[in-house]
C-alpha cells in the first residue's frame, strides 16, 4: 500500500528542521495556543509553529513557504483584538517573541534598534537609567513588531504620535526570502517612496519587520495625573473637544463612561470615584509648565460641571490610576459575569467627537445592549465594548450589528472604521465604504506585487 503524499507544508516542516530544529512544532498544545488573538473570531490551528531568532531563519523560512505556496502567519504577543493573527489558512504561525533583543541605544540621537519580539514595558525599563522612554502605549502586553504591523496608538498619542511618527528604520523580511531596510537614522528624508510607512499598519499581509529603529523621547521633568468626574457624557466629551482645540499640550486625556467606571471601579478596586463620566489626564513637562497646562485643563472642566479634580502626582498613585485604565477593557467584560465583548475602535475628528460618542451610546441604549465607553478621547478614538451572552444564539451577531451602527455613524461624520487596533478579519467589510473601489485596488496591486502567491497573513485585511 503506498504512503500518502506529503503535503506542501509537510515538505515546509521538514525542511525547516534542518535550521530550526525542535523550535518548529506540530504540539498540539502549542498549536492551540496560536490558534486566536483576543478577538470573538473562530479559532484555527496552524499546521505547526515556528520559534524564529534571527533575521536569516525567517528568511530561509518564508522562502520554502514562497517555494511550496504555504501560508504563514507572523505572531507576537497575541493580543490582537481583530483576528490578526488567527491562521485561517492553517499554514505556519511565525512565532516572533524570541526575537526580543535590544541591539542598540543611541542616547545622543535618541533612537534605538531592537528586535520585533521587545516588549513595550521591557524596552522603557531598559532605557530609564538613560533619562529616555519610548511613548507610544496601547496598554496591552503587547511586541514592538505587533504594533508597527498593526499602525498602533494609545494613551499618549495626543502628544507623542503614534507608532507610525515613531519609527526611523526597518528591516524586512519579503515574501519570497529576500530582506530589504528601508528609512534610516536620520530625522527626516525625501529620496524615493516611503516603504517605512508602507510596512507599517500592513498587518503582516506584505512581509516580516525582523529589525525596527525607533525614535526616543526624554523623560520630562515633571509629571502629573488627575481624574475628574462629570454630570453626563457630552459635559466630558466637550471639555476633550476644548482642551484640544485651545492647543494645550496634554500628554494624556482619556475618557470613561460611567459604565466602564463602575466596571473599572469594582476590578480595579478604585476608591473615592464615581459612577459618572470622567476623565483620565496626564501633563507632561517642566514644574512650571505642568502647573500651567493642569490650571488652564480644570478651568476647563469646571465650565462644563466637572467636579473633584483630583490630583494624583505620587508615581504609585498615578501607576495605580493607569494601570486601571490600561485595565478598562478586562474590567468592561468581566462587568457581567459570564458575558463577553468585542470593541468597537472609530475616530473621528476632533470637531465631530461629542457627536459621534454621544450618537455612539444613543445607538446601543436604544437597543438594551449595555456598552462601556473608553477611549483616547484626545485624538478623537474611542472604543465601545458591547457585551453580549453568549449562549444566545444571536448575542454575537447583534452585537456585530451594533458594532456596523456605530462605524456607520463615524464614516457618516468624516471618521474612520479603525483608529488603532488595524483591520484583520473584523473590519475588512468596511475598507471599501471607507476608501472606495479604486483605492482599494491599489492595496490589492501593492499586494499582489509584493506577495504574488497570497502566503503572508492570507484573509486579512481583504476579504479574498
Amino acid at each position: 500500500m503506498n504512503a500518502p503524499a506529503l503535503r506542501p507544508v509537510d515538505h515546509v516542516i521538514a525542511a525547516a528542521r534542518a535550521f530550526l530544529g525542535e523550535r518548529i512544532t506540530t504540539n498540539n498544545a502549542i498549536r492551540e495556543q496560536h490558534s486566536h488573538g483576543e478577538d470573538s473570531s473562530t479559532p484555527v490551528q496552524p499546521d505547526a509553529v515556528a520559534f524564529v531568532h534571527t533575521t536569516e531563519e525567517v528568511s530561509k523560512l518564508l522562502a520554502l513557504c514562497h517555494r511550496y505556496e504555504v501560508p504563514v502567519t507572523p505572531w507576537g504577543a497575541g493580543t490582537s483584538l481583530e483576528g490578526h493573527v488567527t491562521p485561517v489558512r492553517a499554514g505556519i504561525t511565525l512565532d516572533l517573541s524570541k526575537m526580543d533583543r535590544i541591539l542598540e541605544v543611541r542616547p545622543d540621537d535618541m533612537d534605538c534598534l531592537i528586535e520585533p519580539g521587545v516588549e513595550r514595558r521591557a524596552l522603557n525599563d531598559h532605557l530609564r537609567d538613560q533619562g529616555l522612554f519610548f511613548p507610544v502605549d496601547p496598554g496591552s502586553h503587547c511586541t514592538i513588531g505587533g504594533m508597527c504591523a498593526t499602525r498602533a496608538s494609545g494613551t499618549n498619542a495626543v502628544r507623542y504620535g503614534t507608532i507610525r511618527e515613531n519609527v526611523l528604520e526597518l528591516e524586512v523580511v519579503l515574501a519570497d526570502g529576500r530582506v530589504i531596510r528601508t528609512g534610516g537614522q536620520t530625522r527626516k528624508a525625501a529620496n524615493g517612496y516611503d516603504l517605512t510607512r508602507l510596512f507599517i499598519g500592513s498587518e503582516g499581509t506584505l512581509g516580516v519587520m525582523t529589525k525596527i529603529r525607533l525614535r526616543l523621547h526624554g523623560i520630562p521633568e515633571a509629571t502629573s495625573a488627575a481624574v475628574c468626574a462629570f454630570p453626563d457624557l457630552a459635559s466630558a466629551v466637550e471639555t476633550v473637544r476644548t482642551v484640544i482645540q485651545s492647543g494645550i499640550p496634554v500628554a494624556r486625556i482619556e475618557l470613561l463612561d460611567a459604565d466602564q467606571m463602575r466596571a473599572s471601579i469594582r476590578y480595579s478596586k478604585l476608591t473615592g470615584m464615581a459612577e459618572a463620566p470622567t476623565l483620565f489626564i496626564e501633563f507632561h513637562g517642566s514644574a512650571a509648565a505642568v502647573q500651567e497646562q493642569a490650571e488652564a485643563v480644570q478651568a476647563i472642566a469646571a465650565d462644563n460641571g466637572g467636579a473633584d479634580f483630583a490630583w494624583a502626582t505620587e508615581t504609585e498613585a498615578r501607576n495605580k490610576l493607569w494601570t486601571a485604565r490600561h485595565d478598562a477593557y478586562w474590567a468592561g467584560v468581566s462587568l457581567i459575569p459570564g458575558y463577553r465583548g468585542i470593541t468597537t475602535d472609530v475616530c473621528v475628528p476632533i470637531s465631530k467627537l461629542v457627536e459621534a460618542i454621544v450618537g455612539a451610546k444613543a445607538i446601543t441604549e436604544a437597543a438594551g445592549q449595555t456598552t462601556c465607553i473608553v477611549g483616547h478621547a484626545g485624538d478623537g478614538n474611542f472604543h465601545q465594548v458591547i457585551l453580549y451572552d453568549p449562549n444566545d444564539p444571536h448575542g454575537l451577531e447583534k452585537a456585530w450589528e451594533l458594532d456596523r451602527k456605530i462605524v456607520a455613524l463615524g464614516l457618516s461624520l468624516g471618521g474612520t472604521c479603525s483608529g488603532e487596533h488595524g483591520v484583520g478579519l473584523g473590519k475588512r467589510e468596511f475598507l471599501e465604504q471607507e476608501h472606495g473601489v479604486e483605492a482599494l485596488a491599489v492595496m490589492r496591486s501593492i499586494k499582489q506585487t509584493l506577495d504574488p502567491k497570497g502566503i503572508m497573513n492570507p484573509g486579512k485585511m481583504f476579504r479574498n
